[in-house]
């Protein structure tokens, strides 16, 4: 398997660091507010990898954190008028209601920056005594950047071009403006603990030091996060910690990229922050998630109504292939014809392309370009009339079925029952669009009627009154079926 590294730049082949074993830390949320498709991007993106690393055999550690004490959590306390700890809380909840819901798995470690608080000092105080870092006279404990030659090194950032115009702020007491918090001061109003440099709070990048050096076998060979991350946060842990260590931090960076919303950056700034439950108010979760595996991890990702009425129809044309699939095998009389020659071999080269998309940098995108390959192939040969009585074409079907079930527990998608599925997805655009279900059959009982009364007049009206509703009618020999159009 390839996996960029933001490191070198270049894609390279990864390979555990003790074989059969995979370390592997990911920068979680700040619990300050609900979750945003930013962050249901990279969860999701992480799951892939883990889920992934698992089906091929590896035994992953994966650790997650919480930053639980942050200015942004103790300035929601204040608005909210409740403890910063209540404020956490609440907002992992949410995180965790959110994650499921979207088929996230847990972390083997979900730490929480305020458990390691004692191992954060320990981490400061060596860092003081190595001489890269310093205790100003009024308790706070900063980083000398200086002190690092290696600074830099994952952002592609110059020390001497981030020196130019930097400042100290009036009132710091760094020795360089370059240089950044490793142990805040308290202020009043604030949660503290206790410090041989004074009471205090720990600056947001010595956590993720700390906790993957308490729960993880050094180096890492995955540190991940989104793109916003590699500098400044990544950048001052690889610099805290190797300082400290004296050695490799983490082998390979994985960083997933940006999610636009209608080509524009998302912000509170220009109101187009969009929660995950704004999302899961008018599309099912499975559908986002599909929506999100749908383009490579490290492009950027433009959502909008129209992209994730596009991911709907996607995922409902193999969920289709599926249940017709599914029917296939349960049928009991088949010819004693074998299916063309060349069926198989191509069913072989999709499978053998799906798998060679995840290992080349976890491609899902190309991943799912067979998939639905896979579908037209099941399809085409349904649909066929000769073809589909072939005594061959249940095995097609169950290895059809099967190659889905192994991608499902990969990608996290297409692992409902199709049924239910198309039921759940019925309900979530009829709630989208505003359609009453009791409306729609009423209108189909009289329409019903009036066919069987030769009204036909009357019977295209109700038609068109329920295309205008947004619904599309199919009728068949055992009555009429509809549909969200």
């Amino acid at each position: 398997m390839q996996l960029y590294n933001t490191q070198t730049r270049s894609k390279e082949v990864f390979t555990p660091r003790i074989p059969g074993q995979v370390n592997m830390y990911v920068c979680g949320i700040t619990a300050y507010d609900l979750c945003h498709i930013g962050h249901a991007r990279s969860c999701v993106v992480f799951d892939v990898l883990v889920r992934h690393l698992r089906s091929q055999g590896l035994a992953v550690r994966f650790v997650r954190n919480f930053t639980d004490v942050d200015d942004k959590i103790i300035k929601r306390a204040n608005t909210e008028g409740i403890p910063p700890e209540e404020v956490a809380e609440k907002y992992i909840a949410a995180f965790h209601e959110d994650m499921d819901a979207l088929g996230i798995l847990r972390a083997d470690a979900e730490p929480r920056a305020t458990a390691y608080i004692t191992p954060m000092l320990e981490l400061a105080q060596r860092l003081i005594d190595k001489g890269h870092a310093y205790a100003t006279p009024s308790g706070d404990v900063y980083f000398r950047v200086r002190s690092f030659p290696g600074y830099g090194k994952l952002s592609g950032r110059d020390v001497e071009d981030l020196r130019s115009g930097a400042r100290v702020a009036p009132g710091e007491e760094k020795e360089d403006p370059l240089d950044f918090a490793l142990w805040k001061a308290a202020k009043p109003g604030e949660p503290m603990w206790d410090s041989p440099f004074g009471k205090g709070r720990p600056g947001w990048h010595l956590e993720c030091s700390a906790m993957s050096e308490g729960l993880l076998d050094l180096p890492l060979d995955i540190h991940g996060g989104g793109q916003d991350l590699i500098f400044p946060h990544h950048e001052n842990e690889i610099a805290q910690s190797e300082a400290a260590l004296g050695r490799d931090f983490c082998r390979f960076w994985v960083h997933n990229g940006f999610v636009r919303i209608n080509t524009e950056k998302m912000s509170k700034s220009l109101g187009n922050f969009i929660t995950l439950r704004d999302i899961f108010a008018g599309y099912l979760p499975e559908v986002l998630r599909f929506f999100l595996v749908s383009a490579h991890y490290r492009s950027p990702l433009d959502y909008s109504r129209e992209a994730m009425d596009e991911a709907e129809k996607g995922i409902r044309r193999v969920y289709a292939a599926l249940e017709s699939a599914a029917q296939a095998v349960s049928r009991t009389k088949w010819s004693g014809s074998a299916l063309p020659a060349d069926i198989a071999p191509e069913m072989a080269r999709l499978e053998s392309g799906f798998a060679a998309a995840m290992d080349d940098d976890l491609n899902t995108a190309a991943a799912l370009g067979h998939v639905f390959g896979m579908a037209r192939l099941v399809n085409r040969v349904l649909e066929d009339k000769t073809l589909a009585k072939c005594k061959d074409v249940p095995d097609l079907c169950r290895r059809f079925l099967a190659d889905m079930a192994g991608y499902a527990a990969v990608l996290g998608v297409f692992g409902t029952d199709p049924a239910e599925f198309t039921a759940r997805l019925k309900t979530s655009r009829m709630s989208r669009k505003g359609i009453d279900a009791a409306k729609v059959e009423a209108l189909l009982a009289e329409r019903q009627t009036a066919r069987q009364n030769k009204d036909f007049a009357r019977s295209d009206a109700i038609r068109d009154e329920l295309s205008a509703l947004g619904v599309e009618v199919k009728d068949t020999p055992a009555g009429p079926e509809w549909d969200v159009a």
